[in-house]
């Protein structure tokens, strides 16, 4: 159903129709946010929004197309404010065809000379004579293309002073020339105007009120007056002058923290906008000549064997902590999009609450403390989907490595590093990585993008000279994500109650313990050398290092 069609059936249906003033798209959102029955494209809301008087100083064109921004933004039917027809009723012909073609369910007309003044300015309210608005309305009747749209007549008369019988004489001949609705608008700070033009019509078609001047007056009581629509007609405009006064006032007095409480979160900026949306939408569509890649960031696990961490870990996970004014997740993340990689998942345990950094998906482990990484990363098995990559929560990395790492071929790559014997000490057990190539040793290495073959994975490799470090970063291809799925529910089936690898059971592995378990199984694991590009934070040493090295905001 049209919009047209939805205000018609409104019209039809028991209850009051309540409709919001509007100037833009997003105030256009907010009211039907609210599940309000439409919008009123306000005339006076539009031009304030222009800084400019209520007095017909903007054209047809830019109240159309702020008619037009409101009507794409929302589903609910926009009534556009048309004050006297910009002209004649030749213009008047004319701006019924446009707005009907860029559907708006219906325009309001008003019996003023052209060019008006707002309605609530002393002074000069000039109305045209009853014949010249007649064939306004006769005009624009005749050049709407469908029946459902509606020309509602605002009458002016008592805003002029001309009294209630010039004003039902006029409602009439409106009626008669075809106006789907009267609007009689009082400027009045009581209702009592509006009550006796109510009381003395003849509802031959139905009013529509503006209580502006006269908000005391209840639904209930125009619902029992008979009359079918009322317009808060500029409320909105007025309560964003007043909140954004308040908060530019305490910004200069205060600075800009004291005003987080006084205005909303850029989510729900970001909500509005339909960013969400958009970001699905990119996924399905927006495509390139690069195959899309997967990123998972395990970020589940409490801190364990971090001491001189522990201080800090209490209150956050470690993928919170602040590294030169930004958490070190989003810092990640920066460098994921910077890469041209936007698909993000992270799966979180631990204070999980505090992992909520934009532009990233959430995927929640709930036995984090009694399970191990394997489980994290299946916890995301539904987007384990195409080429991926799986990183740990506790590096910091650039974006090198990561252009590297996303243009192999490999089925199953590691990332190594056999300079491990020269970094801060971390004090924990490392993740060892025994290739059957020797691996090239020094400051100066140039090893591009050569992969060597993986034969033995763990923390209790025989000669740990021979081996390089796993730095908690693989990447899977399109077919080898699918095998390790395949592989993992094997596995599971298989080893809930015996050792996998050096874990006790296939709960408690860690990806190196099955990875470990597809070499046993014949599946080729590569290994990428790197001796840059990344640095672990594990301990606090780790931590102030990576501060120095990184650029503030």
């Amino acid at each position: 159903m049209n919009k047209a069609k939805r205000l018609r059936e409104l019209f039809s249906r028991e209850g009051v129709i309540k409709i919001v003033g509007a100037h833009d798209g997003l105030t256009a959102k907010l009211v039907e946010h609210h599940d309000f029955d439409g919008v009123w494209a306000s005339g006076f809301e539009v031009s304030a929004s222009h800084a400019v008087p209520d007095a017909n100083i903007l054209t047809m064109t830019q109240y159309l197309e702020a008619a037009s921004i409101m009507n794409e933004a929302v589903s609910i039917p926009v009534v556009a404010d048309c004050d006297t027809g910009y002209g004649n009723s030749n213009n008047v012909a004319h701006l019924v065809k446009k707005y009907e073609a860029a559907g708006i369910a219906a325009v309001t007309l008003e019996d003023k000379k052209f060019p008006k003044v707002n309605s609530y300015i002393p002074g000069r309210q000039e109305l045209a004579s009853t014949a010249e608005f007649v064939g306004k309305i006769l005009a624009a009747k005749n050049a709407q293309q469908s029946d459902a749209f509606m020309v509602i007549a605002r009458l002016e008369a008592l805003i002029a002073g001309w009294g209630q019988e010039e004003a039902l004489r006029r409602a009439h001949a409106y009626v008669e020339a075809g106006a789907d609705a009267i609007l009689i608008h009082s400027k009045q700070t009581t209702p009592i105007e509006v009550v006796q033009f109510a009381q003395a019509w003849d509802f031959s078609a139905p009013l529509v009120i503006i209580p502006t001047s006269y908000p005391m007056i209840t639904l209930d009581e125009v619902n029992r007056l008979g009359i079918k629509m009322v317009i808060y007609a500029n409320q909105g405009i007025r309560a964003s002058i007043k909140a954004i006064n308040k908060v530019l006032a305490k910004i200069k007095a205060e600075g800009l923290h004291a005003v987080n409480d006084d205005i909303v979160p850029m989510s729900e900026v970001f909500k509005l906008q339909g960013m969400p949306e958009m970001k699905e939408h990119e996924k399905i569509f927006l495509t390139s000549e690069e195959e899309p890649v997967q990123v998972v960031i395990l970020a589940a696990g409490a801190p364990r064997n971090q001491e001189s961490l522990e201080p800090l870990l209490r209150d956050i996970p470690l993928a919170c902590l602040d590294i030169n004014g930004k958490p070190l997740l989003q810092r990640n993340v920066e460098t994921l999009n910077k890469c041209k990689l936007y698909r993000t998942s992270v799966v979180r345990g631990y204070k999980k609450e505090l992992l909520n950094i934009e532009g990233v998906d959430y995927i929640d482990n709930p036995k984090y403390q009694s399970e191990h990484v394997l489980s994290s990363i299946m916890c995301a098995e539904s987007v384990l989907r195409g080429k991926t990559i799986i990183l740990y929560a506790d590096i910091l990395f650039d974006g090198s490595l990561i252009d590297r790492l996303k243009s192999l071929e490999a089925d199953f790559v590691v990332v190594v590093d056999n300079s491990f014997s020269k970094s801060l000490q971390r004090n924990k057990k490392l993740e060892l990585v025994a290739t059957k190539e020797a691996l090239p040793r020094g400051d100066r290495v140039l090893t591009y993008d050569r992969l060597y073959n993986v034969e033995r994975m763990g923390c209790q490799l025989p000669d740990e000279r021979t081996c390089a470090e796993f730095i908690g970063v693989a990447m899977f291809s399109k077919k080898g994500i699918e095998i390790f799925k395949r592989e993992y529910h094997k596995a599971y089936a298989e080893y809930r109650d015996k050792p996998l690898g050096e874990a006790p059971n296939v709960l408690r592995a860690t990806l190196v313990d099955f990875l470990q378990y597809l070499i046993e199984l014949g599946y080729n694991v590569k290994a990428l050398q790197v001796n840059s590009g990344w640095m672990e934070i594990h301990t606090f040493e780790n931590y102030k290092y990576a501060c120095s090295m990184v650029s503030a905001i």
